[in-house]
């Protein structure tokens, strides 16, 4: 019995029904009764549509249990059946409670109606019809239907769960059923994450014909592919070993991270609309699979190192598993099909959809069901495009990728596409007029820090699990983690190095490595890290493979740097094999005694196996493991070929930018110096680039302690003419510089509500305590979108000075939503009385309330 009538039903799980939406009607509280269960059990209307045509079911979701839990452990699992063709199907069957079925008395009792699913019939309504094998019951005498009570019926189809039994036509004399199908549900995000959110799990088959059997199968191979190919992230550090192994299970290393969105006008709440309707705005920060919910275009920025691809894993090993949160129900059913432009752009011409599957999964590119799936899949909306890097495009390129990327828009609407980037690489807004909501990947919080740290030295520890002297390893492990995370909490400088997972897992394996003693900077930590890999884990481990001998350990980062400016001087990510020989053979002859050990094909398979810094991602191709240490190697070589011309003139290019910094570092004093100065002069002579140019001088100044002072007032002078900052996307640019922009920003007089915003942000951005004295100077802006930015950077500061400094003085009146992120924080809250409008980072619970 259901809402303001009599209907039927069918349990999806012990306490989750499935019927048709008109039974329910607006009835905020309907009761279900199942024969054999627990009795008459209230509900709540999770789901439901009912618009006359195409679609007319609900989702209810009740108090307790329908059935014991002997009747529910009987499940079988459910798997909901699509149909993709317009083929009949003979056999199906739905079992309800008809009024044609009442005694005389009045008692209900189940009807089970056989008949033929059509899927050609009621096709401009989008639904499915189930004719009766036999009869059709005669009309009662009122003129109603005798089928009354069959609606909400489940029909079946060789065991599928093909649709929700809705109506009896007018014109058929009873002889027919229409029914809303499984297809129609599938399509409603909101339905599908209802069902998750209720602990229903969908899973879906086609009703096939012997092709759609075949790509059914097809697809469970490629699902299996891509979970175990994507399903493993590479640890930096993790394994001291020989090299191989140093791989992480995706499902012990994901850590989800906060993401944050499109800066809004006013301070927005979870789901408001943007006035231009195409991006939605996100709470800042949400973590990932919260941030993305919805979103059927992505654009997700974020800086090296800091978790763009480990997140497109996850989500392909998710979606391929079907093993989505609630927020991602958009996403079931769909196939991931991951595609690296780092490697599609090297072949030239970028692909066309049905090469797609060649670059995701190519063994099973050639599989006879293959031919023409990715164009169906994305012709029905049912393929989510994982397109990653585009700043690894060489800047030359990036038109058209755009245009390729605008192409498949055109071309495949409903698809799903995340794409990812580093953040200076393309503008802001780059895809907006497609459609496309831009997510920034934040700096891990204090919290994921400690987080991370403590997955690491659990992955650790199982490496050593079951060995002899396992327990007395496990606890050194144990003292080094412990010691870590309290060094990153009370060390400024180290907390500001972790603050992404590549860095963290550096870190992790530093600190293990030398017994808890860590270095100091970002060039010391890099120099220690290749020293670690390159150097330190074989000989402290007694291992010698092949060409191992002091003269090639010493000549390996020379040779490294020689590849990895080669990539760098070609705006690539990747180096044939081929090429990589050949760079080495010219190199050789200056190393007499690294030419005596071998060839150079010998030495850089010796180099691949043995490095830690190169892979192959296929049999003809290198890369470095991370662009971070491309860079560090091939700046060091652009310095020893003094190559300073050529780095100023690409320091515009966004690729070369890191490598200039890091040029900057291992530069000697002298040397420094007319490398800084040149970067100015050439600011000074170009209008276009003199603001990015300046800027990149003044982040160089965080690479070293010593310069030439008049150099170093000649930085400083031209950083203090682009203060302050106009807008966002200025601000994070300037507090690319460091700590020294925080002497340069003016407090909040004269300033527009813009600038004072820009400000914050740069300040907040770069998040040293010696901040909180401006900040506390805007605590009570009248701005609102100044004092959100106050009060979400909260987490980058000493917990307590912060909120006794700037929390403490936020005025709230006109709606200010405050924002914790642990524990201190919300203890920290309590002490200064609570406040009205509070959200809970990562759960993002709205209390509205006093937190005491």
């Amino acid at each position: 019995m259901f809402g303001r009538s009599q209907g039927s039903g069918y349990l999806l799980a012990p306490n989750v029904v499935l019927t048709a939406a008109h039974v329910v009607g607006d009835c905020d509280a309907p009761s279900v009764i199942v024969p054999g269960g627990t009795g008459r059990v209230r509900c709540r209307v999770a789901w439901a549509r009912d618009d006359d045509r195409r679609c007319d079911a609900a989702l209810l979701v009740a108090e307790r249990d329908l059935v014991v839990p002997e009747t529910a452990a009987a499940f079988e699992p459910l798997v909901w059946g699509r149909a993709y063709d317009l083929r009949a199907w003979p056999g199906a069957q739905a079992i309800g409670y008809p009024q044609v079925q009442r005694d005389a008395g009045g008692g209900l009792d189940t009807e089970q109606v056989l008949g033929t699913l059509k899927p050609g019939s009621n096709l401009l309504s989008g639904r499915h019809v189930l004719d009766s094998e036999y009869g059709a019951p005669g009309a009662p005498g009122d003129g109603g239907s005798p089928w009354a009570g069959m609606s909400g019926a489940a029909v079946f189809v060789d065991g599928l769960l093909a649709g929700v039994v809705c109506a009896d036509p007018n014109g058929w004399r009873h002889g027919r059923l229409t029914v809303t199908p499984s297809a129609t549900l599938w399509s409603e995000f909101s339905f599908l994450s209802e069902c998750l959110l209720a602990g229903h799990k969908p899973q879906s088959r086609s009703l096939a014909s012997p092709r759609q059997l075949e790509i059914e199968a097809f697809e469970r191979r490629l699902r299996d592919y891509v979970v175990e190919k994507s399903g493993e992230l590479t640890i930096i550090g993790l394994t001291l070993s020989d090299g191989e192994g140093e791989t992480w299970p995706l499902d012990a290393a994901y850590l989800s991270l906060e993401l944050t969105g499109p800066t809004p006008g006013p301070q927005a709440r979870p789901g408001e609309t943007c006035a231009d309707g195409g991006r939605r705005a996100v709470p800042s920060p949400q973590r990932a699979e919260e941030a993305l919910a919805g979103h059927r275009r992505v654009l997700l920025r974020g800086a090296a190192g800091s978790g763009k691809t480990t997140l497109l894993q996850w989500l392909a090993t998710t979606t391929a598993r079907g093993d989505l949160p609630p927020g991602l129900g958009h996403l079931s059913g769909c196939m991931p099909l991951m595609l690296p432009l780092r490697t599609l752009i090297r072949r030239g011409a970028l692909p066309q959809p049905e090469e797609f599957l060649a670059a995701a999964a190519g063994p099973l590119a050639g599989v006879p069901a293959a031919q023409g799936w990715v164009t169906g899949r994305l012709d029905e909306g049912t393929a989510l495009l994982l397109i990653d890097g585009v700043d690894e495009v060489p800047e030359a390129d990036r038109r058209r990728t755009l245009a390729w990327v605008k192409d498949l828009l055109a071309a495949y609407p409903d698809a799903r596409y995340v794409i990812t980037t580093r953040p200076s690489a393309v503008r802001e807004g780059w895809l907006s007029d497609a459609g496309f909501t831009e997510l920034e990947l934040l700096p891990m919080s204090r919290g994921d820090v400690l987080a991370f740290i403590d997955r690491w030295h659990a992955a650790a520890g199982q490496e050593h699990a079951g060995q002899e002297h396992g327990q007395e390893h496990s606890e050194r492990l144990r003292a080094f983690k412990e010691s870590l995370s309290a060094a990153v909490v009370a060390k400024r400088d180290l907390g500001r190095l972790a603050t992404n997972p590549l860095m963290c897992a550096l870190i992790c394996a530093l600190n293990r490595s030398r017994r808890g003693y860590l270095p100091h900077g970002r060039m010391e930590l890099y120099r220690a890290a290749l020293d670690l890999l390159l150097i330190r884990r074989d000989r402290e481990r007694e291992i010698e493979v092949g060409l191992e001998g002091p003269e090639l350990e010493q000549a390996q980062t020379a040779l490294l740097q020689k590849i990895a400016y080669w990539l760098i001087r070609n705006g690539r990510a990747e180096i044939e094999w081929h090429k990589a020989v050949e760079i080495l053979d010219r190199a050789l002859p200056a190393m007499p005694a690294v030419a005596a050990k071998g060839g150079a094909e010998d030495i850089l398979r010796h180099l691949v196996v043995r490095s830690g810094l190169l892979r192959q991602p296929t049999s003809e191709t290198l890369d470095f493991i991370h662009r971070t240490f491309q860079d560090y190697l091939g700046a060091q070589a652009a310095v020893d070929d003094w190559d300073f011309d050529l780095l100023v003139n690409h320091a515009h290019d966004d690729q070369w930018e890191d490598v200039l910094r890091m040029a900057v570092g291992h530069a000697p004093p002298r040397a420094r110096a007319e490398l800084l100065r040149k970067l100015l002069e050439r600011g000074d002579a170009e209008d276009a680039n003199r603001h990015r140019l300046h800027l990149l001088a003044a982040a160089c100044l965080e690479q070293v302690t010593e310069v030439d002072p008049d150099v170093r007032t000649r930085v400083e002078k031209a950083a203090a003419e682009l203060v302050p900052p106009r807008d966002t996307e200025s601000a994070k640019a300037l507090a690319e510089a460091g700590r020294i922009v925080l002497d340069l920003l003016p407090g909040p007089e004269g300033l527009s509500d813009e600038v004072a915003h820009a400000v914050v942000v740069a300040a907040t951005t770069v998040a040293d305590d010696r901040a909180i004295p401006l900040l506390s100077r805007y605590a009570t802006h009248p701005s609102r979108q100044v004092r959100a930015q106050l009060a979400w950077a909260w987490d980058r500061f000493d917990t307590d000075h912060y909120a006794h400094a700037v929390i403490g003085r936020l005025p709230y009146d006109d709606g200010l939503a405050f924002v914790v992120k642990n524990s201190a924080q919300e203890d920290a809250l309590r002490r200064l009385g609570g406040r009205p409008e509070v959200w809970s980072a990562g759960q993002w619970q709205r209390r509205s309330r006093t937190t005491d």
